[in-house]
């Protein structure tokens, strides 16, 4: 086997930093495959603790859940990777680099990654962490009793997972040779699977504290024994969350904060007052009204984040099962309207699914790209508005509901925060005037929201999806039957095979072109209605440096100072 460093052959299966930013595309994800990777670069952490900063943000209200297992939410993701750590972490640069592991190796045929953990590692207990930690997270991460939502997305392609899935414990193939080797087996290639390693779901607990507690052990400090650069010392639900820094992590030493307060306020008002007040030194999404006279303030950030914000529509409920009556629904959006209007310009209009800085098979070219080449135009025409609305009433009336008669009024589900319900507001008034169509709108809080969403318990729910992984698979799985995140209940037996076909094939040609025909059979479909791509919008002290924000919608904290 070829050696290099395990930062160079990152570059090859790192997660990119959009194109939008300044940044370039990575190499051939493929390349890694029949590689070793030794330890050749640490994160971009300051050598040494300026120390003993107190730090209050505000990223989110309260989660649903912080089980690493359980949580299918940035706001709780962003949570999780301050208190855990995956074997492979992603840097300040958006490149791969050892977390956990220190190195790891591929086979030449791609099926067995090997990962070689850090000498010495330890919980935040204090007591050690073994490589059998992780065979014990990733096996129940994939247990049925678990209903992890990403388990099918994260260890779907690791040989065994269908019986593990079905209740065979034993039957996923990883092991533990010793404490600090770490194997998985994949049942075929993964030409991604060194980014699947990084996400918050795949971090290690602690087998003790998790089996003697059960579904509380994430719910207190005492429990939530955890392994990366802080660990919980306080929460009251609906209050804040305070992590501290865990003097049991390999690198400690690196590590500037004392405390790090998540606020868990949900009214925008009450926290733009805060971080005006310095209560709050950072704020995930202003009030939207005041957005016009933050623009260009020296604190006031927008960046872009790899996600489209879209519809779901309850595939499984009449009459959203016809997909004529999905296209006309979607259709009749006006997508430059909402993303630059009722978005005030901080959205960008969707035109397919998969949207910006996705990578394709050529080196240095993008999905959305190819998408708008091989189509000969986009899916959605934001430009040409009327032409859409047309077609929209066309389908309305072959469905059976013509000028909207005898079509029920819509029920749209969604949580009042950014620009949801304004989104929401302009959908009701926008169904209306083009089809003849009533919506209702029922604003839930964010804790009763997502898992109403997931249950299905709904008609049509505003959606969302940030990527995890620099890969169009990443968006397009989430409409597979066997996703734990498909809140849109979408099921197509063709879908499923052209993806899985797409997801296990070892060519990088094929892999692409399978997936550009699974996105033109899902608008096809319109299983779901895309909206408008992601940037993410904050508010951050200028003093507060070392803190960086991911394309993924995570925000890392943990090196930060204040000037």
């Amino acid at each position: 086997m070829k050696k290099m460093s395990l930062v160079l052959a990152a570059v090859m299966t790192a997660s990119m930093i959009l194109s939008a930013c300044g940044g370039s595309k990575p190499a051939d994800p493929s390349a890694s495959a029949g590689t070793t990777a030794a330890a050749g670069g640490e994160t971009s952490a300051p050598a040494e603790a300026a120390g003993g900063l107190d730090l209050a943000v505000r990223v989110g209200p309260n989660p649903e859940t912080i089980d690493p297992a359980l949580n299918s939410a940035v706001d709780g993701a962003n949570i999780i990777v301050h208190a855990f750590e995956t074997l492979l972490i992603v840097d300040s640069e958006n490149t791969i680099v050892p977390g956990q592991a220190e190195s790891y190796e591929v086979s030449e045929d791609g099926l067995t990654y090997t990962f070689h953990l850090r000498e010495g590692l330890k919980w935040s207990d204090g007591s050690p962490l073994t490589a059998n930690d992780f065979v014990y997270s990733w096996k129940r991460l994939a247990a049925p009793e678990t209903a992890a939502p990403y388990a099918a997305d994260m260890l779907g392609y690791v040989k065994g997972f269908e019986g593990a899935a079905a209740g065979d414990g034993e039957a996923l193939a990883v092991s533990a040779p010793d404490d600090n080797t770490f194997v998985v087996e994949l049942s075929v290639p993964c030409i991604y699977f060194a980014k699947l390693v990084t996400h918050a779901s795949m971090v290690p607990v602690q087998q003790a504290s998790v089996e003697a507690n059960g579904e509380q052990w994430s719910l207190a400090p005492e429990t939530y024994i955890s392994n990366g650069p802080l660990k919980m010392t306080e929460w009251v639900p609906g209050s804040h969350i305070v992590l501290a820094k865990n003097e049991n992590y390999w690198n400690a030493e690196a590590v500037t904060l004392n405390t790090l307060k998540f606020a868990l306020m949900e009214d925008t008002n009450s926290y733009y007052s805060a971080y005006q007040s310095g209560e709050l030194s950072m704020i995930k999404q202003p009030p939207t009204e005041e957005i016009p006279t933050l623009k260009g303030a020296e604190d006031f950030h927008v960046e872009p984040s790899m996600g489209t914000y879209y519809i779901d529509f309850q595939n499984q409920k009449e009459p959203f099962n016809n997909p004529d009556v999905r296209k006309a629904l979607s259709l009749a959006i006006d997508r430059d309207y909402v993303a630059n209007t009722v978005m005030q310009g901080i959205y960008t209009p969707a035109k397919n699914f998969v949207g910006p800085g996705i990578s394709d098979a050529k080196d240095g070219s993008f999905f959305a790209d190819v998408t708008t080449e091989k189509n000969g135009g986009d899916f959605f025409n934001p430009s040409n508005y009327e032409a859409d609305v047309a077609k929209a009433k066309e389908l309305l009336a072959k469905a059976g509901y013509p000028d909207g008669q005898g079509f029920p009024t819509i029920e749209y589900m969604t949580n009042d925060a950014g620009y949801h319900k304004a989104v929401a507001e302009y959908l009701q008034s926008c169904w209306k005037e083009a089809l003849g169509i009533n919506t209702d709108i029922k604003v839930v809080e964010w804790a009763t929201f997502t898992p109403t969403r997931r249950a299905g318990d709904y008609q049509v729910a505003r959606d969302g999806w940030v990527y995890d992984y620099d890969d169009p698979s990443n968006m397009l799985n989430l409409m597979m039957s066997t996703s734990g995140n498909n809140n849109a209940k979408y099921s197509n037996p063709e879908l499923d095979k052209l993806l899985n076909e797409a997801n296990s094939t070892s060519n990088i040609e094929e892999h692409y072109e399978k997936l550009h025909q699974a996105e033109n059979m899902i608008l096809e479909d319109a299983a779901i209605a895309p909206v408008a791509y992601y940037n993410d919008f904050w508010l951050q002290d200028p003093k507060l440096k070392g803190t960086w924000h991911s394309p993924y919608g995570y925000w890392f904290f943990q090196y930060a100072t204040m000037e």
